[in-house]
């Protein structure tokens, strides 16, 4: 199981949100290119990245932030969401060194669009669905749909969508414990790699996480525990490597 350490860029600075508000977050760094070499140093084998203001611009604000983050790195894989609404800008992150998108409020808005990529971009395109209750929300996290996020999950795995990830909206930047339950329900349902987010605060959710992997958990992000230290990258990593099941060929 991958451990991806998130960085979440507002105002081009690193910064953690609390259940996905805008005006309720942390600033943890002025250059997330420097806290992407400290995750780097301790192991990262991928990197989380998310233009907060273009999630909810609807349109790049942060991209020159996060192009200087894959110049630094070049080598590791690096995914990227937040604004990303059109196919220029899915080609414009990828030809800059981007390995993978993420889709969110586009793709549940539009599903055709999701089509679309995976024919253009194939093994190239995450889609993230953040839910709350089950419940898919768009823009920011701003708006909540009526959509179901495990119906959704299965319609992108139908679309070739690379990966799922999942958010639990009221747990993320919580540090109140991964929902790993809801998570691995939604795993079993569909045949491609989810990505658990949301609520780890230490070492025991990477446990129960591990505990419920073989559903088809492939990684999990990691934001404010590791940034508040309640959680070693390092460490937990490790953990992961000799507890967790394999999901590739699911």
């Amino acid at each position: 199981m991958l451990l991806i350490p998130a960085i979440d860029i507002r105002e081009g600075k690193c910064v953690r949100l609390r259940q996905g508000r805008m005006d309720d977050f942390t600033v943890f760094a002025d250059d997330p290119v420097e806290v992407a070499t400290r995750w780097v140093e301790q192991g990262a084998r991928r990197l989380h990245v998310v233009d907060l203001d273009g999630a909810v611009a609807g349109e790049p604000v942060n991209a020159a932030v996060v192009r200087r983050i894959m110049e630094a790195h070049p080598d590791l894989p690096v995914q990227v969401g937040g604004g990303i609404r059109d196919e220029e800008t899915v080609e414009a992150y990828l030809e800059t060194g981007a390995r993978f998108v993420i889709i969110g409020t586009k793709a549940v808005n539009e599903p055709h669009f999701i089509s679309d990529l995976c024919a253009e971009f194939p093994g190239r395109v995450i889609v993230g669905l953040d839910a709350r209750d089950g419940r898919v929300a768009t823009d920011g996290w701003s708006k909540l749909s009526r959509h179901d996020a495990v119906d959704m999950a299965r319609h992108f795995e139908n679309d070739g969508v690379e990966a799922i990830i999942y958010t639990d909206i009221q747990r993320d930047g919580m540090l109140s414990g991964v929902n790993a339950d809801a998570t691995a329900k939604l795993a079993e349902a569909i045949n491609i790699p989810v990505i658990a987010s949301g609520g780890v605060s230490g070492i025991d959710d990477i446990r129960h996480l591990c505990d419920v992997s073989e559903s088809g958990i492939y990684g999990v992000i990691l934001g404010r525990a590791l940034y508040e230290g309640t959680l070693e990258l390092k460490d937990a990593q490790a953990l992961a490597d000799s507890r967790a099941a394999p999901v590739f060929g699911k």
